[in-house]
Parts: structure tokens; sequence; C-alpha cells
């Protein structure tokens, strides 16, 4: 289940879509993982169909990652599940969270409000906190709406006050240089 929980927290995967990874949507030579359909319980049984709102995604692939898929991919054919739970079945979010211990791990944590969608917000805000651009960050999630990736965007500190350094630097070359704001001319505001 590790390995279900690296991938979770690297790539801001849902479950459903680990689950309905295979292994020839893993590009290890381009880096990159190509999400195509999601799996999970539904009546009568498993349903495998497209992703969340049908929008296929690509998520690359970060070098803390790539060994874990190496391993997954080695040797095995490209139709077959990338990731299996603790008896040869699909992942489900129960399933994650039974094989882990999960409630009693967060609570240990001392994070008992800690989910396991978590992961998906933790690396969707990571992704963000190192530099990668919203537009990015709304294909890998998925989403239609840039204001529902929004709703993960947390900058941390360092981004907040990388932000002004980099509007200080502005302002001291370019600020000088640049015709105020309404600027006055023939006594008419113009600006």
């Amino acid at each position: 289940m590790g390995d279900v929980v690296t991938i979770l927290a690297t790539t801001a995967l849902r479950i459903s879509e680990v689950s309905g990874l295979r292994v020839d949507d893993v590009d290890l030579v381009r880096g990159l993982i190509h999400v195509l359909r999601q799996t999970y319980p539904g009546r009568g049984g498993l349903v495998t169909k497209e992703t969340k709102g049908r929008r296929r995604s690509t998520i690359p692939i970060i070098d803390p990652l790539r060994p874990t898929l190496v391993r997954l991919t080695a040797g095995r054919r490209g139709e077959e599940r990338l990731v299996l739970g603790p008896r040869g079945g699909v992942i489900t979010t129960a399933t994650l969270r039974d094989a882990t211990g999960w409630d009693a791990l967060v609570t240990e944590l001392g994070q008992p409000g800690l989910v396991r969608h978590g992961l998906r917000h933790t690396a969707l805000t990571w992704m963000a906190d190192a530099g990668v651009d919203p537009h990015i960050l709304q294909r890998v999630a998925g989403h239609q709406d840039p204001a529902v990736t929004a709703r993960y965007l947390h900058p941390d500190v360092q981004a907040m006050v990388d932000a002004g350094t980099a509007f200080s630097a502005w302002w001291s070359v370019a600020g000088p240089e640049r015709p105020p704001l309404g600027v006055i001319e023939g006594g008419k505001n113009v600006g």
C-alpha cells in the first residue's frame, strides 16, 4: 500500500484514477503517466469508465516516484493493472483505509482529520509551491474550471516572500522608467 500512497502524494491523482491505471499508461521514457480511466465500487460491483469529467490528463513523473514505477512496470504486460490490493483485487478508498490502518495511523500522527483524498490536495499544493504554473496544475488535476483548482492552492510562507521579492525587483528595475499610472497631461488625468 506504500506504493499507492507514494503515487497519490506525488501525482495528485484520485484513488479511483490510480486504480484505473494500467502498466502501459506509464511512459517511463518520456516521464509521463497517461490517466485515461478510473475504477471504483459501483452498483453491482466495480465500475471502470472514463475519468471524472471525461477529462484525460497527463501527469509528470517526478524523480522520487520513478523507482516505484520502474518496479511496478518491470516485466509486466501493458494491459495489467499497475497496482493491486493486498489480496490481488482493485484498490479502493476502503481497501487503502483498511490495508494501511489509516484511521489509527493518522490519529497516531496527530492528524485525525486527514483523509485519503487529502493526498491529492497535498500533491497539488506541493506542485504549486514548487512553482508549477496554475494552468498546468489545472490540467494535472483534470479540472475544467480554474476556480476549482484554486481551492487546492495554499501558498506557503516562502512562496509569499518570494512573490514580494520578485515584485520588489520589478519595481526597482522597471518602476522608475515607466510613467506612473494616471499620468496628467494638460491638467487632465489620461491614465
